[in-house]
């Protein structure tokens, strides 16, 4: 029987790009992302989560940065461990799973960029309902995603895997319909 070896991959070609008035759509490098869900009790996986890896547990809609990894609120009871391995230590306080290979993540970057993303999601993009850190699960063109606010004018995009291609046609049709607005 010969071995068989496979290699996670992204879903969409890494760093491909496009900038179209100041605005810019890429994609992000794949990085480990782990799903923790901590059951009833989440104090002992913040516990555990500051101890091993220096990021507290974000609260709904927040996250927890540190240079080498990120901490995202996911959904009711879930967290995304974001860029490190977790300490297999944690593995008492929440149940983990690998998710590195299930999600594309795309970021959109400039002036533009809410005015984009408000054709495409029903969230409240104001800086005092989505203000910097910010994350949310909501639908973005008809995909469930993630969108969290990394910049004044930047959000990271993330989508299940199969719909990546969606994602980045959509985005770019509506940055290309908003540009020609603005050029008007």
């Amino acid at each position: 029987m010969a071995d068989l070896m496979l290699t996670a991959r992204n879903a969409l070609p890494q760093g491909e790009a496009l900038t179209l008035a100041a605005t810019r759509i890429e994609v992000l490098t794949m990085r480990r992302l782990t799903s923790l869900m901590p059951g009833r009790d989440a104090a002992p996986l913040a516990t555990a989560l500051q101890k091993h890896h220096g990021l507290t547990l974000p609260a709904p809609g927040g996250r927890s940065l540190r240079e080498e990894g990120e901490c995202l609120w996911f959904g009711r009871d879930q967290y995304l461990l974001i860029g490190v391995a977790p300490s297999p230590l944690l593995s008492g306080a929440a149940t983990m799973t690998d998710q590195s290979d299930a999600w594309t993540s795309v970021l959109l970057q400039g002036p533009l960029a809410r005015e984009v993303l408000a054709r495409l999601t029903p969230l409240d993009l104001r800086d005092v309902a989505q203000p910097e850190g910010a994350t949310a699960r909501s639908e973005i063109a008809h995909m469930m995603g993630s969108l969290t606010r990394v910049a004044a004018d930047g959000y990271r995009l993330m989508v299940f895997r199969s719909m990546a291609e969606t994602l980045l046609r959509d985005l770019r049709e509506t940055l290309e319909a908003v540009a020609a607005r603005q050029a008007l």
